[in-house]
């Protein structure tokens, strides 16, 4: 495995874990867990936290899960180094995480960057067409791409 390679494998492990300690007790509060990012850029490490809910979120709400999942991640420190945590709703430029996302979102415009090159590409601006099989479809410039989610570094809804 390359220094590439490992690096997102340790940012995805991170993510995954921060994910399954989180996702039940914000459930509990009525929010969705929409996705967990981790960015570690030299000494500024934050950890975004994005939630949903059918009336919207609010600034209280935002207080409420980072207050929850503060003492969670005190307890539990998946996290050995001093981060931020932020918790905000997903917004207009929504990211999108997991199957479901791309599946609730088919139709809908969006940009995808892969980890490595698919058909010799990276990015993707296009019509979100669906997830299936393990690959997020998007069409862009009328070709349907198959993208692989476990390849996935980033994606994003646009207007």
């Amino acid at each position: 495995m390359g220094p590439l390679a490992l690096f997102f494998y340790v940012i995805m492990a991170v993510t995954d874990q921060i994910e399954l300690l989180i996702e039940a007790p914000i459930e509990s509060l009525g929010y969705e867990v929409v996705g967990v990012e981790y960015n570690k850029n030299g000494p500024d490490t934050i950890l975004r936290i994005y939630i949903d809910s059918e009336q919207g979120i609010s600034l209280e709400d935002c207080e409420r899960v980072s207050h929850q999942v503060s003492g969670i991640l005190d307890v539990e420190e998946p996290i050995n180094a001093a981060y931020s945590l932020e918790v905000s709703s997903p917004g207009f430029d929504r990211p999108l995480f997991k199957a479901r996302d791309f599946e609730r979102f088919t139709g809908s415009q969006a940009k995808i960057s892969m980890k490595l090159p698919v058909n010799g590409r990276r990015n993707f601006k296009g019509v979100l067409q669906g997830f299936v099989d393990g690959n997020i479809l998007i069409e862009v410039d009328g070709e349907v791409y198959d993208l692989p989610l476990t390849k996935l570094a980033k994606a994003k809804l646009i207007a």
